[in-house]
């Protein structure tokens, strides 16, 4: 199957995937019960590794959900303890989220955009005046704002027009304050689950229109020193990131002066699109950043100096954006008003703040790159009350990056990601609202999500055994004779915290020393091997919790930690959401155990 599935490229259906592994559509009807992939799964992986050769203590094998109690009891115990150490907070948060899940889309919920953040953008608001294009006439009365999209806001001084495609689709919408802002139907379901409408989740559509049905309109755009500036067309503007509404600064992106000058120099464009002669032939570039070795006019200078003719030469304006954009934000000076003499990056959330703070831009927030999840549901980003773990607080951080730096990695490549992880990683959703795993111990309306509660589960395989007797359910008798509801928080703290007092409990000192020597005898954990995707998000997790819960034992904490790399087959990555996978036992009828 995995050629057909390589060949019709994207997502498949689950029922597909299963059909694929060789199921029946009568046993394919039976996983719209999540408790029967438990039941069904399992003993087949078994089976597979066994057939491989695999030697394996299966005895320490566990279902990692609150089917299994004993497990369920760990992980409660373990949630319990990093609230105790204010670990975990409560509160509104932007999140990636599945409008048709409704809930947060970990990463592990994803069928593509693994790793995939939310990106803050500086919303900037350009207030349509009169008077107003004919296709917006009907909405006189209202405020209409035209709504783009920024990384550098402090950049706006330099705004000299706003861009819209003349082919793309936008819509006017009624945000909860009354306003109208007009963007793209994408832009405008991420803003609707970011408190921009009335109903979360709900657009207002009041208005349906092509960008080249209001160029030409006038704008007031904050910052800038041209009193108005007008809507030109752009034909490059792409309709799956940002607004679909571009700010215009020809000073410092050699995309907007490339495209400005090509305005200026071909009347025919203009007429074309009906652009009169004051909308774009008195606009200059407004010098406001001076760049080591680009002046004070950057993009005019990189683009003379790389001969770009227009702005349709788009492997030339790339190499120019490369080569200006990091260093005007690192090495640029600011020329203008009170930042003058100041750099920029020292200055860029002082002037976002002056705009919003005057009401003339607003925070916005969008996925880095596309993210569908396991129900093919494009996601956005919402602002969520969750619980949530705080991997940006300074102090954990800092014990995290001190675990990395003892840490074998075995390659420079794995040791940088992990550097890149510990430095953007911030709070993280650990709560979700169905699906399977255990509750949260106090608010259990909340199941924790599965890259939560299997961060620390290595601590788990050394005591498995003498709790559940080789029963992947724990359902058996334990060896040790001791029954889930026994496993309270102090005896769970007995057991793996060195200096813990005895707890108060039924189980006799002999058993609960059994379980303690276990551990002792067994961490740190020598060697982690997992797939180098999840170095972004578990193996990075994997370190924060357990310098979270070991703090104070630094030599409980992760020894190693190998990251492999993926098999191509049909020259892609191997992954069940796209159909184009072997499974183990394909692959050892196919190739054999040692092929």
């Amino acid at each position: 199957q995995s050629k057909a599935a390589a060949k019709t490229g994207t997502s498949k259906y689950q029922w597909g995937i299963m059909k694929s592994l060789g199921l029946s559509d009568e046993e394919v009807v039976n996983f719209s019960e999540a408790e029967h992939w438990l039941h069904y799964f399992p003993p087949l992986a078994v089976q597979d590794l066994k057939s491989m050769g695999l030697k394996v203590d299966w005895r320490r094998s566990f279902i990692t959900t609150n089917v299994n109690p004993y497990y369920d009891s760990f992980v409660r115990w373990q949630f319990l303890t990093l609230k105790e150490r204010n670990k975990i907070k409560f509160g509104k948060r932007y999140t990636i989220y599945s409008p048709k899940d409704g809930q947060p889309c970990m990463d592990h919920d994803r069928q593509t955009g693994e790793g995939v953040g939310p990106q803050e953008y500086t919303l900037i608001k350009m207030k349509v005046l009169d008077p107003y294009p004919a296709k917006l006439s009907g909405l006189r009365g209202k405020n209409i704002f035209l709504v783009a999209a920024t990384l550098r806001p402090e950049t706006m001084f330099g705004q000299t027009n706003c861009w819209l495609r003349p082919d793309m689709k936008y819509i006017g919408f009624e945000t909860g304050s009354g306003d109208i802002f007009i963007c793209t139907q994408r832009a405008a379901r991420n803003m609707s689950y970011q408190g921009f409408t009335k109903d979360n989740g709900v657009v207002p559509v009041v208005k349906e229109l092509m960008g080249e049905e209001i160029l030409g309109a006038a704008l007031l755009a904050p910052l800038t020193t041209y009193k108005v500036i007008y809507a030109l067309p752009m034909l490059t503007i792409k309709e799956d990131k940002g607004t679909g509404v571009v700010t215009s600064v020809p000073s410092d992106s050699p995309d907007d002066f490339a495209a400005l000058r090509d305005l200026k120099k071909k009347q025919a464009l203009r007429v074309k699109y009906g652009i009169r002669d004051e909308m774009v032939l008195p606009f200059e570039p407004v010098p406001i950043i001076e760049m080591p070795g680009y002046g004070s006019l950057c993009a005019p200078f990189i683009c003379d100096e790389l001969k770009i003719q227009s702005q349709n030469d788009r492997e030339k304006l790339a190499e120019a954006k490369e080569r200006v954009y990091l260093k005007g934000f690192y090495e640029g000076v600011m020329l203008v008003d009170e930042f003058k003499g100041q750099k920029v990056q020292d200055v860029k959330k002082r002037i976002q703040k002056l705009m919003l703070d005057k009401g003339e831009a607003m925070i916005y927030m969008e996925p880095e790159k596309q993210v569908l999840s396991r129900s093919a549901d494009e996601c956005v980003v919402a602002l969520c009350d969750q619980w949530y773990l705080d991997y940006g607080e300074v102090s954990w951080k800092k014990q995290a990056s001190e675990c990395l730096q003892h840490l074998e990695t075995f390659c420079e490549e794995t040791r940088r990601n992990f550097e890149a992880t510990l430095g953007w990683l911030q709070e993280h959703a650990c709560s979700r609202t169905y699906g399977l795993g255990t509750r949260l111990p106090w608010d259990e309306q909340w199941l924790i999500e599965s890259l939560s509660d299997s961060t620390i589960y290595m601590a788990y395989y050394t005591v498995a055994h003498l709790l559940q007797g080789g029963n992947l359910r724990g359902q058996g008798e334990s060896p040790l004779g001791i029954r889930a509801h026994q496993m309270s928080k102090e005896v769970w703290d007995y057991i793996f915290f060195k200096t813990a007092p005895f707890p108060k409990t039924e189980i006799p000192k002999e058993s609960l020393d059994k379980l303690k020597e276990e551990f002792e005898f067994w961490y740190p954990v020598d060697l982690r091997v997992s797939g180098k995707d999840l170095v972004p998000n578990h193996l990075s997790y994997y370190l924060y919790n357990h310098v979270a819960m070991w703090s104070e034992q630094r030599e409980k904490w992760p020894v190693a930690v190998r990251a492999n790399g993926h098999l191509l087959l049909n020259s892609e990555k191997m992954s069940k959401s796209t159909g184009n996978f072997l499974t183990l036992t394909q692959a050892v009828d196919k190739f054999s155990a040692d092929g």
